[in-house]
């Protein structure tokens, strides 16, 4: 995925996008998923609780962030006053959010949980130590989420002190990483939409067209489409050598090389897809490139087997390249990120597919699968497609497009 934003306006007078009016069915067009339910998210709770167990984990502590949602419903943004949430190994979640917001949490909340509230003169760490105190559990040990943030564990450890803290990280990832048939279904959705919207503005990228134009009208596509919280953008010309892209500003000429990255959001999950197009004719060496992408990308999917670690489909693509006068290694020219990253309700999620990495491929793991080609000074070619593997293999969310000549699929 592509985190970048718009960058510097683009010159008064060029070509623009103007939005589209759509029909019903272009409205329309995307099948319905069904959101993650009560029942889903009791599994989620029994899961955890039961690798708590094994692990001899009294407790796990999360806070205002997509675990949090993932298993209590309550969506939340981070900021100096806490809401967060106790997992305990046996029995039912404590929540605990500023008096003034409990309506709002009770709103979303999708579990059966406990509220406890605090004034805004009151610790909310007072409450955590206590209720850890109340249910026996406060000598711990308590395994903390890997984004909790360093006063939040810092505050729990002044009020349970004899809790001993452990890292969460393992526990949490070894439950998100395993996506339900629920979730796979939401992300297909998001994909959908986002692929719709590639073809919806593919033929208005014209000459004179900027890359923040074309980012803008993909987003609005993605909400026209019913994609919430849209994000990416476009990247032209040499600006497409940078994997994260350039402040430059740059228009679309002809032969120019346009890097897209964008995704969308539904029921809370996410897509993440990348096209690129040379505007009018190709270059010999523009097709080359892109011709070796499309291959990385099929190199990357044939390695992606059951009972193989996440390191080795890295490794695949990057021998692949390096056959083709590519790196060594990051070197550029040539791939200098990882082959793909975890998705799910966040764009990136552990784990990734980079060299090293011994986690092993399991049915419903999801990927992206990016193994970009960038060429310093001249152009980048990645195309992003994300996959999940079942019990029979990986399969993709969105079909890697068939050529430089119809990139869009």
């Amino acid at each position: 995925m592509l985190r970048l934003g718009l960058g510097a306006a683009a010159c008064a007078g060029h070509a623009t996008i103007a939005p589209r009016a759509l029909s019903r069915a272009q409205r329309t067009p995307i099948a319905d998923a069904a959101p993650i339910d009560a029942a889903e998210r009791a599994q989620r709770l029994a899961r955890v609780q039961q690798a708590m167990r094994r692990s001899g984990i009294a407790a796990l502590l999360v806070e205002a962030g997509s675990t949090l949602e993932y298993f209590t419903g309550v969506r939340w943004g981070r900021s100096e006053r806490l809401t967060g949430a106790l997992l305990p190994v046996e029995g039912e979640i404590l929540v605990v959010t500023p008096f003034f917001e409990e309506p709002r949490v009770r709103e979303m909340l999708g579990v059966p949980a406990e509220v406890r509230t605090w004034q805004e003169d009151e610790s909310p760490f007072a409450l955590l130590g206590g209720w850890l105190r109340e249910r026996r559990l406060g000598s711990g040990p308590i395994a903390i989420e890997q984004t909790v943030r360093a006063f939040v564990i810092e505050g729990l450890r002044t009020a349970a002190p004899d809790a001993a803290v452990a890292s969460g990280g393992a526990l949490v990832d070894g439950i998100r990483m395993i996506k339900s048939p629920t979730e796979i279904a939401l992300m297909q959705r998001a994909t959908d939409i986002t692929i719709a919207a590639y073809r919806q503005v593919a033929a208005q990228i014209v000459p004179g067209i900027g890359g923040p134009e074309i980012g803008a009208a993909l987003r609005a596509a993605m909400v026209a489409l019913g994609g919430a919280e849209p994000w990416g953008s476009a990247q032209v010309g040499p600006g497409s050598a940078l994997p994260h892209g350039s402040r430059v500003p740059a228009n679309v000429g002809q032969g120019s090389v346009v890097l897209m990255d964008i995704g969308c959001g539904v029921g809370g999950y996410r897509s993440d897809v990348s096209r690129t197009m040379v505007l009018g004719a190709p270059s010999a060496e523009q097709r080359k490139v892109w011709n070796q992408v499309h291959q990385g990308q099929q190199t990357a999917i044939a390695a992606a087997r059951l009972g193989r670690t996440c390191g080795s489909v890295d490794d695949a693509v990057r021998a692949y390249y390096e056959a083709q006068g590519y790196g060594p290694r990051y070197a550029l020219p040539g791939l200098s990120h990882r082959t793909g990253h975890g998705i799910g309700m966040d764009v990136h999620e552990p784990v990734n597919l980079v060299h090293g990495e011994q986690t092993v491929l399991a049915p419903g793991m999801c990927f992206s699968n990016e193994p970009g080609l960038y060429l310093p000074g001249k152009f980048g070619i990645r195309l992003e497609d994300c996959f999940y593997m079942t019990p029979s293999g990986p399969r993709f969310f969105s079909a890697p497009p068939p050529s430089i000549d119809d990139p869009f699929g």
